[in-house]
């Protein structure tokens, strides 16, 4: 059994109690910043001061190239620090001293530089003289970097021993290295997400701008002004309409281009809820507040402040809740579910409504009050029964969103948006583009015509619900084709093929000819 001297056993308590501090120094740094480059230098000084660790280096893994690039060193020479950082040192895997320890994994211990001619010197700071330890940094046992210094001269002994102080740093450091998707740079994290979050500001920005607000009727032109005005201001807005006329994507403008774009916009649709879960929903909870409550919850209003809140379906509140919402909307503070502390919040308000509130007023369903603090800027949008004239532009502009979402291009023909045109739209924008959806996908060439619509049915509602008297369909208007003229024949003919052939001023085995190529489905009355 190896003895040692009573010198040996102060000098290794004296080491021991030195890498303690320098550890817990090192554990201090690591805990400070995100900054990893900061970090790892600030590691680096730590081993220095506290460890006579000299020179230490980091070097990391490059994910684009595999090689190891140097990140981080400390040294008291800084003239020199600067111009290795400008050097971009690296070392391609198995390449000299630290090359070699990413090929095996494992750590090396040189008791004297000179006496090593893997050795590369490529960084001109070290003492050819004295010891180097350089030790793997792993995450989850793989090999992602290297970390190196020198100490003071010394026996075998205290060299092993300060080679295992080293590696229980490397295993520190990586794991601040391991931050999920890549082992290198927190400082290039940042770029990238404010890139990301700029992009996405910008994406937001077009989808929602004014340029896809479609529409050339004057109705739609005065809703589109109204909507430009509004947005510069903090005012209050009720949104009105039928469901699917396009009240959300009005919010979402009005919103997207005022003053308060680059904060929250929050949605709730508060017919989804009941008074209990809606209030909670709005205005947040406090811990123990009724069963479940196992935390704070912050609600919608505190989630919007310095934003927006857009309040969907606001005529399906009860009569209670529309007090609390009333005393949001004038004072601008409310108290949690459970709490008893007056919050207040900076929110701008949008709701919309497919209801008559007016009636609703009269009738006592809905709060007088609360119907003007909301009606302070109607817009009201119009079904697009309405505005067929709308109908081809909006149709073209839905089938390049839907385009988009399928990644091959699409067209619509005439003939097909003639059809669509015609047709009553209860389920208004959001039918036409659910329509437009459907007839994509039964086109296989990317063409929407007649014949793709007639596929989603829509042909056939047409006829079930057709009044058009006889005698009103110009058979030589050029911009029919022969399909539609063949149906508006047989429409007035009351789906008799002789008199519709005579109108056609045909014979009946033609017409018969064609309704059979041109796969018109035969109505019996």
């Amino acid at each position: 059994m190896e003895k040692f001297s009573s010198k040996e056993m102060v000098e290794s308590e004296n080491l021991l109690a030195s890498q303690l501090e320098s550890l817990y120094q090192v554990s201090n740094v690591l805990s400070e910043s995100l900054d990893l480059e900061k970090t790892l230098r600030g590691v680096l000084k730590a081993l220095s001061t506290h460890a006579e660790m000299q020179l230490g280096m980091v070097t990391l893994i490059e994910p684009e190239s595999g090689e190891l690039l140097l990140y981080a060193i400390h040294s008291e020479n800084l003239s020199r620090v600067e111009q290795i950082e400008q050097e971009e040192v690296r070392y391609r895997y198995g390449e000299g001293l630290i090359g070699s320890i990413l090929e095996s994994g494992e750590p090396i211990v040189i008791s004297r530089i000179a006496d090593e001619p893997r050795f590369l010197d490529r960084l001109r700071l070290y003492n050819a003289i004295l010891p180097f330890i350089a030790v793997p940094i792993k995450v989850a046992h793989n090999n992602v970097g290297v970390l190196a210094a020198q100490p003071p001269a010394c026996g075998r002994f205290e060299l092993e021993e300060r080679a295992r102080f080293m590696e229980m740093v490397a295993n520190l450091i990586g794991q601040s290295v391991h931050v999920g998707k890549t082992i290198i740079t927190f400082h290039f994290t940042t770029q990238v997400l404010a890139d990301e979050r700029d992009n996405l500001r910008r994406k937001v920005k077009s989808d929602y701008g004014f340029s896809n607000m479609v529409g050339h009727t004057s109705t739609m032109k005065r809703i589109f002004e109204l909507v430009r005005q509004v947005a510069k201001w903090n005012t209050t807005v009720l949104i009105r309409g039928e469901s699917g006329t396009g009240k959300e994507l009005i919010a979402n403008a009005i919103h997207y281009n005022s003053p308060r774009a680059n904060s929250t916009f929050v949605k709730l649709n508060c017919a989804a809820l009941p008074d209990n879960l809606l209030e909670s929903e709005l205005f947040g909870h406090e811990k123990g507040a009724f069963t479940g409550a196992i935390n704070t919850r912050k609600g919608r209003f505190e989630q919007a402040n310095g934003g927006t809140i857009f309040l969907d379906e606001i005529g399906e509140i009860s009569a209670s809740f529309q007090a609390k919402l009333l005393r949001v909307l004038q004072e601008g503070e409310f108290e949690r579910v459970g709490g008893n502390k007056t919050i207040k919040v900076d929110v701008r308000i949008i709701a919309a409504t497919n209801r008559d509130l007016e009636s609703e007023v009269e009738k006592n369903e809905f709060r007088e009050d609360l119907y003007y603090r909301l009606n302070v800027m109607p817009i009201n949008l119009p079904p697009l029964r309405e505005r067929a004239e709308d109908i081809p532009e909006l149709a073209n502009f839905l089938l390049e969103k839907i385009a988009k979402q399928q990644g091959r291009p699409l067209e619509i023909t005439e003939s097909a948006i003639r059809i669509l045109v015609k047709h009553n739209w209860p389920g208004n924008v959001r039918e036409l583009e659910n329509r437009l959806e459907r007839a994509a996908i039964f086109s296989v060439e990317g063409v929407i015509d007649r014949d793709v619509v007639v596929e989603t049915g829509l042909e056939d509602e047409l006829q079930l619900g057709s009044n058009t008297p006889a005698g009103t369909v110009d058979f030589d208007d050029p911009e029919l084709d022969e399909k539609e003229k063949v149906i508006a024949a047989l429409e007035q003919a009351g789906w008799v093929q002789a008199k519709a052939a005579r109108l056609l001023n045909m014979t009946p085995r033609q017409i018969a000819y064609r309704i059979q190529v041109l796969g018109i489905k035969v109505r019996r009355i």
